[in-house]
């Protein structure tokens, strides 16, 4: 991507839990030589996202930033924090800074999910107010989850850059979540055999990913 379109800063959410979030993450982190930072984790055993992003596309230290807050427990942050004798500050959730590196963050969950029991992944983005990039599943139940969270965001006024649909192609979902949810398809990403960087780089090439995100960058609105 050009100059002009470095200080690039976008959020991955999902339209629900294992939609594909992180492999989406990886492909932008990676297609647009950007950081890579999940603030809130809940659940450990296997590392964690940012470790999975960091393995998948062999993701040098100067390019991810540690979590803000890490839990055990595989359930929503609000619950995993209190199963811990803790609390998420959202006050703690201050973006980072990165230069001229694009930055890309992976929320915990959805929308709606509870990051307090008084302060949700929404309220978290409606105050960062970056551009969000929603993931969500290429069959059945799509529909409805999907144009619940574009209601839910633009309700908030939070931007939104588009969608990617994660899993195999549907002949109809893309263009009725185009047409009803009046959102850009950036992309409708297979699934990939084997998932690696070679993979997800030949997805971002296939997909024409780094010139709609250029123009979404140089467009004045988004800057």
């Amino acid at each position: 991507m050009r100059t002009s379109s470095a200080a690039l800063r976008l959020v991955v959410c999902g339209t629900d839990t294992d939609v594909g979030k992180t492999v989406v993450s990886a492909l932008l982190v990676q297609g647009l030589n950007a950081v890579y930072w999940k603030p809130v984790q809940s659940g450990l055993e296997d590392g964690g996202d940012r470790e999975r992003v960091v393995e998948l596309i062999d993701l040098p230290s100067d390019r991810w930033i540690a979590e803000t807050y890490a839990f055990q427990a595989a359930v929503s942050p609000h619950w995993a924090a209190e199963l811990e004798n803790t609390r998420l500050d959202p006050m703690q959730l201050t973006l980072p800074a990165t230069g001229t590196r694009p930055l890309v963050v992976e929320t915990a969950g959805g929308l709606h999910v509870p990051l307090t029991r008084s302060w949700q992944q929404i309220d978290q983005l409606q105050q960062w107010m970056l551009p969000v990039v929603l993931v969500a599943r290429s069959g059945l139940g799509t529909l409805n989850h999907t144009l619940l969270s574009l209601e839910a965001l633009r309700s908030r006024k939070i931007p939104v850059v588009g969608l990617i649909l994660n899993g195999p192609a549907h002949a109809d979902n893309p263009r009725t979540l185009s047409e009803i949810g009046d959102v850009p398809l950036l992309a409708e990403l297979p699934p990939l055999h084997p998932l690696n960087a070679e993979t997800l780089r030949n997805a971002w090439q296939n997909q024409g990913l780094g010139p709609k995100f250029e123009a979404f960058a140089n467009h004045p609105d988004n800057r």
